[in-house]
């Protein structure tokens, strides 16, 4: 599959966040928000954690990336941010890690750190999409939360023995669980919209899905693989879907990749290369009401189209819920206002 070089790729000046926000991602933050305690808890860890401590963790564990330092990690990001017109280029580190992970973290000021498996396995062009993924949860807030659930999960290993006390933690992280793997849908769709090829994500995809054997891969059958797992099954294999995931931050890479083709069929990725998506100067005037009706929508049309009915209405019907009733509120006002 032939690179796209970066040259070739258009400028999405003023770009907003929303343009490749999944509305499931903020349907899972709305109906997150409405979930007792959680603003509580929110501000609370936000006091108990230290920026400094935690950039001066990765400071002193992990390589800055610069012109000097993993040169060419810091090219593509140069290049993906000029894309995606990036205003601020975040921090970013390498880790020597040879698990095949990234994460962005950090409540004020954000941090890229990127595992030294995914540095060593992806070439030119898949590398550049996850740092334009990764930046595209630093452009969508994603960090704040990522930092909480992190954090939160560090502290459920000592509340495993306290198991009233913890129940309403353990209620938080799953929620979290919940938006995280949401949330890796907007940032994939951010990932292509920086390297401006679908080949390029998918290639990606199979890469983690593979452990790097994508030559021994089939395009065309890997993502019938992933169409597969989302819409087949009964109501065990519904069940047991919920179960799978309950733990894991990520979707699996299968379904990353049929939801990310889905969104390029529907010609939204087509629309934005053309000049036709949301800028940022415009972010202030977005009601909060039109998110939640366009979550709402995307629910019903996933539920419609799947025959997973089980997996999918667990999922989705808290966000589904919880962006009516933000919408509604806002719409109508709360009894007495």
């Amino acid at each position: 599959m032939a690179n796209t070089p970066a040259r070739t790729r258009v400028t999405l000046s003023g770009i907003s966040s929303r343009t490749w926000e999944h509305p499931a991602d903020r349907g899972a933050l709305v109906a997150l928000r409405k979930l007792k305690g959680f603003d509580t808890l929110l501000k609370a860890m936000s006091g108990l954690v230290n920026e400094r401590a935690v950039r001066l963790a990765v400071l002193g564990s992990s390589v800055r990336v610069d012109e000097r330092q993993f040169a060419r990690v810091h090219r593509l990001l140069v290049d993906v941010a000029t894309v995606l017109d990036v205003p601020v280029l975040p921090e970013v580190y390498v880790a020597n890690n040879p698990i095949t992970n990234a994460i962005t973290i950090g409540m004020d000021k954000p941090i890229i750190v990127i595992n030294s498996g995914l540095v060593d396995l992806l070439d030119d062009e898949e590398l550049a999409f996850v740092l334009a993924h990764e930046l595209g949860h630093v452009l969508s807030g994603h960090a704040v939360y990522q930092t909480l659930l992190q954090r939160l999960l560090i502290l459920s290993i000592t509340l495993t023995s306290i198991p009233i006390g913890g129940l309403g933690i353990r209620v938080i992280i799953a929620g979290l669980m919940e938006w995280s793997r949401k949330a890796e849908l907007s940032a994939d769709r951010a990932g292509l919209l920086g390297v401006q090829d679908p080949a390029v994500a998918l290639r990606v995809h199979m890469q983690l899905a593979s452990g790097g054997h994508v030559g021994d891969l089939d395009p065309t059958s890997f993502l019938a693989q992933g169409a597969e797992y989302v819409g087949a099954g009964d109501l065990r294999d519904s069940v047991l879907k919920l179960l799978l995931l309950e733990s894991r931050t990520h979707p699996f890479a299968v379904v990353r990749a049929a939801e990310l083709r889905g969104w390029v069929d529907s010609g939204d990725y087509t629309r934005v290369l053309s000049g036709t998506y949301p800028r940022r100067a415009d972010d202030a005037t977005a009601t909060v009401s039109e998110a939640a009706k366009e979550a709402a929508q995307s629910y019903t049309e996933a539920f419609k189209q799947t025959q997973d009915t089980l997996g999918r209405l667990v999922h989705d019907a808290a966000g589904w819920l919880g962006s009516a009733k933000l919408w509604w509120d806002e719409r109508f006002g709360r009894p007495g206002e």
